[in-house]
């Protein structure tokens, strides 16, 4: 089943934020600044994010259950002794960074098109009053197969798709292993998240914030919690501090450890732990004088699979909360509305309910 096409909006031009720093440096064009309850404040630094020590988990319990743990309290969590190599980690942060600095013109040749997600642009706009992100994406469609555009693979920089194509390979792994963990957490057999999942859609965006001479009036990405199962994200090397998690009703920011990945959990599992793991609403901030890149895989269900509670963690304590339903439609009602909080997961639930 390919995913449904979503209709295209038109939505008039929109500024390209690079192309703007370099022209126009002091300018901040009034789509992109914020409503002022939208507007980030500075908030307290902390490293209290969960830290994973993938190594261990494969030693047993006890770090399975701080996985548990960092699943159930945060939703988020670093991970580090993945087993990815550092220089696989440069590489794909090297070509990331490379393209991003190559001419529009150049890129503009693998423009995003209206209502779709893949290729160079900004995705998730729908409409001429919506508020933009101080922020150029590039995403690819990698796994199943069909789900590629070959048209969107740029020619340039060079040794792109090959980096691409091997770093891809090894965040598939470490998501699978990740579940499995994630599975035995919960007290369920570790092949049951990849037996529900079947031919996991993956997909990368490499997102790419320049510096903003008002980094109090924007936001980078606006807060949004991700449709996937699990989220990979790789903080380039010295860039700012930029992903900030809603947590306790304040924002936090993540502090990234050096060659470690950052794990969230998305609405699947969420749905799939029938809320016992939630997902967690993020969102991108940016700073005045340095510029940040994060290179982001989402790993989701296969398109055909019905998605509901796991029998296993519904009971007479735990009701069930959200309904039955089909991925493919899902992905088709998660691409059709602007970042927007938690608010496409209102979706699934059978009711709202305020300790959501």
């Amino acid at each position: 089943m390919a995913p449904v096409p979503i209709s295209p909006i038109k939505v008039g031009h929109i500024d390209d934020v690079q192309e703007l720093r370099k022209h126009r440096p002091t300018v901040i064009p009034e789509r992109f600044v914020r409503d002022i309850t939208e507007r980030p404040v500075t908030a307290c630094f902390t490293r209290d994010v969960p830290v994973i020590d993938f190594s261990e988990l494969m030693k047993g319990e006890k770090e399975i259950s701080r996985l548990g743990d960092a699943c159930e309290k945060w939703g988020f969590f670093q991970v580090v002794n993945h087993g990815i190599g550092l220089d696989l980690l440069e590489r794909i942060e090297k070509v990331g960074m490379e393209f991003f600095m190559l001419p529009l013109d150049e890129k503009q040749k693998y423009a995003m098109a209206p209502g779709t997600v893949q290729g160079y642009g900004q995705a998730f706009v729908f409409s001429e009053e919506q508020k933009l992100d101080w922020c150029n994406m590039f995403a690819l469609g990698l796994e199943p197969r069909f789900i590629r555009n070959p048209k969107l693979w740029p020619k340039r920089p060079d040794h792109f798709s090959e980096t691409v194509e091997a770093y891809s390979a090894e965040i598939r792994k470490l998501c699978e292993n990740l579940l499995k963990y994630i599975a035995m957490s919960l007290g369920l057999k570790g092949s049951v998240f990849e037996e529900m999942l079947e031919s996991a859609v993956q997909a990368v965006r490499m997102n790419y914030y320049p510096p903003c001479p008002r980094p109090d009036l924007v936001l980078g990405l606006s807060p949004h919690s991700d449709g996937s199962a699990i989220t990979v994200l790789q903080q380039g090397k010295g860039s700012s501090v930029g992903l900030q998690i809603f947590k306790d009703d304040k924002w936090v920011p993540v502090l990234p450890l050096p060659n470690a990945l950052v794990i969230n959990i998305g609405d699947t599992l969420e749905v799939l732990t029938n809320g016992r793991y939630k997902s967690v609403e993020h969102r991108a901030v940016t700073h005045r004088t340095k510029d940040r890149l994060s290179i982001v895989t989402f790993y989701a269900p296969s398109y055909e699979v019905e998605l509901g509670p796991m029998p296993e963690l519904v009971d007479e304590d735990n009701p069930c909360r959200y309904k039955r339903y089909n991925h493919g439609e899902y992905n088709k009602h998660y691409l059709a509305n602007k970042l927007e909080g938690k608010k496409r997961l209102e979706f699934a639930k059978i009711q709202s309910n305020s300790s959501d």
